[in-house]
């Protein structure tokens, strides 16, 4: 808690960061990583990311909006379908300005998931940011840790999404250590995303519950939008279910307990 939360919301985004990048250097140790795993690790992110968007961001809105005097409900569901249809809306508008540029069919698959996983750790690294920005205005270390599971689950599911770019890219003809390169510099968004976050958290404390909303509608938005999507293309959709619900029933319990 003596920490300044925008370093530790600096501090959590490099982190997640660094696991993107772990993910990335997979092109560089194998050369076909099993996809049961990345599967796995998104799958488990997922779940993850769906409770802390509830437990760390959702909730705590609501509640600050009650202290605060405000309307919790018009306040989260404002926040909550704005971050949602604003990624959504982003999400189309690259996916038609990538249709009228004349790459081939790998190329433009290729530049569109860089595209589309640097735009979807924007509103991770906002989230991580304003999740550590209540918390400091909370004094609450059971809020603080839930910054720091959020932060983790980002990172979970950040993994699999650097080698989903990276390993692409060698597919297609590039050398190793240009794949890696972009592979993980998909994910430096987030720090600065991150920091601009807490800093709007601490200093527009009135706009904190729809920030924390728009936050959560965001995350929820790439969780079922990609990550959950994504992990039910395996033959094994079932257990992918499962972890599914184990990262979600993990945070769930660190919130009841810590909490």
């Amino acid at each position: 808690m003596s920490i300044s939360p925008p370093l530790q919301a600096l501090l959590a985004a490099l982190m997640t960061w660094a696991l993107t990048a772990a993910g990335a250097a997979l092109v560089l140790l194998l050369r076909r990583p099993r996809p049961a795993t990345l599967d796995a690790m998104l799958a488990l992110g997922a779940g993850v990311m769906l409770a802390a968007s509830y437990f760390s961001l959702l909730a705590p809105g609501i509640e600050l909006a009650v202290s605060l005097g405000q309307m919790p409900f018009i306040m989260a569901a404002l926040g909550f379908m704005s971050g949602g249809l604003m990624l959504m809306a982003a999400d189309a508008l690259l996916s038609r300005h990538m249709s009228h540029l004349r790459f081939t069919g790998e190329h433009r698959r290729t530049t569109l998931l860089i595209a589309s996983i640097t735009l979807h750790n924007i509103p991770e690294g906002l989230a991580i940011g304003v999740a550590f920005g209540a918390a400091a205005l909370s004094a609450d270390a059971a809020a603080l840790t839930g910054a720091w599971m959020l932060a983790l689950g980002v990172g979970l599911q950040n993994m699999p999404e650097g080698a989903a770019v990276s390993l692409p890219l060698h597919r297609d003809g590039m050398r190793r250590s240009h794949a890696f390169f972009w592979g993980q510099a998909s994910a430096l968004v987030e720090p600065v995303s991150a920091l601009v976050g807490a800093l709007l958290a601490l200093h527009v404390q009135p706009m904190l519950p729809f920030a924390l909303a728009f936050a959560a509608g965001a995350m929820v938005s790439v969780v079922i939008g990609e990550l959950v999507p994504e992990s039910q293309r395996s033959p094994a959709a079932s257990v992918m279910t499962l972890f599914t619900m184990m990262g979600f029933t993990l945070m769930m319990i660190l919130d009841v307990a810590l909490g």
